[in-house]
């Protein structure tokens, strides 16, 4: 199997049908084996029936299914355990994205042998919106600029569902997430265990019909909180250099009025001083702390990847036939 597209469904019967259609249609051309996994996480609505009746018809087609909602992240997982492809790609199922982004993804693998994921981004040159709401825009290009800063490599986009990853990045991964959370997880295991991820141009759409799931509240303070963990100096950096900043004007300030000799000794400015400076540099430490921590755990993630290679390399040998004494 070449190619395996894994698309979560949660309350989507009304797009599931016309989705499926049209990744047929751009796949028309595809010379090479391919498959569709559509993962119902836990719906509540017909989502399941249609999309079982679809598989029916398509032999590409392959329904995995749970009884209660468990989120993307876990609905994605549980596609990538079934995948048998060599590369493996995953999209929304509310037709977000022109798919005619699949077939420049799988290119871009197939042309440079040193690209192990690929990233559609609609925020960088070349790439665009069509019809999102402005407030939902907002969020998305004020979350992705943020946690942009927070990631390795210069990249525009990084919350995207719409990706291509060669089978061995996700083989070599351990993930965890069960929410929305699961697409920064992989990208920063898959950049520190030293994987190369490129973006391409794509098109972001407003979905067709239905109703979307999207929380902005908890999406925006679960990636707000994964950018410091990834990056601590951002937090405890930031804040430092503010506390010590102040701490100089205060500085400044007390200077000037000893020079105009209009320091009152009973005013503790003095004390204000030191508990800014003092607390900038106890925060800039911290941050310094944890950016080692985050190091350090990137090492460990690369010690997992040679882990499970080494372990996949030699399941082929346990499980041959031993000879005969």
């Amino acid at each position: 199997m070449e190619l395996s597209i894994i698309s979560p469904m949660y309350n989507e019967e009304e797009n599931i049908e016309k989705t499926v259609r049209e990744i047929k249609h751009v796949l028309a051309a595809y010379e090479h084996p391919w498959e569709l996994i559509l993962v119902n996480d836990g719906s509540t609505d017909n989502t399941l029936a249609v999309a079982r009746q679809i598989a029916q018809q398509e032999e590409n087609v392959t329904v995995l299914s749970y009884h209660v909602n468990r989120g993307r992240g876990y609905a994605l997982r549980t596609g990538f355990a079934q995948a048998r492809g060599r590369v493996i790609m995953t999209i929304e199922s509310d037709l977000s994205w022109k798919v005619e982004g699949i077939l420049d993804m799988l290119r871009t693998l197939d042309e440079d042998e040193t690209v192990d994921l690929v990233l559609a981004s609609p925020y960088m040159p070349g790439g665009h919106t069509e019809n999102v709401p402005f407030m939902r825009l907002a969020i998305s290009r004020i979350g992705n600029k943020i946690l942009g800063l927070a990631m390795p490599g210069n990249l525009h986009t990084v919350t995207q569902m719409f990706r291509a990853y060669r089978r061995e990045v996700l083989d070599a991964l351990e993930l965890e997430a069960d929410r929305k959370e699961i697409h920064l997880e992989i990208l920063s295991k898959a950049m520190a265990a030293g994987f190369r991820a490129v973006e391409i141009p794509a098109a972001s759409q407003w979905r067709a019909s239905g109703t979307s799931s999207f929380k902005w509240r908890s999406t925006s303070i679960s990636h707000l909180l994964f950018s410091f963990y990834e990056k601590p100096a951002l937090l405890f950096g930031m804040i430092g250099i503010s506390f010590a900043i102040v701490g100089v004007i205060i500085g400044v300030y007390i200077i000037v009025l000893w020079q105009q000799a209009e320091l009152n000794p009973v005013r503790p400015l003095m004390t204000l001083l030191m508990l800014f400076v003092l607390s900038g540099i106890q925060l800039a430490s911290f941050g310094f702390i944890g950016t080692q921590i985050a190091a350090l755990r990137k090492e460990v993630i690369k010690v997992q990847r040679q882990n499970r290679q080494f372990a996949q390399t030699r399941e082929p040998a346990d499980q041959s036939p031993t000879a005969d004494q």
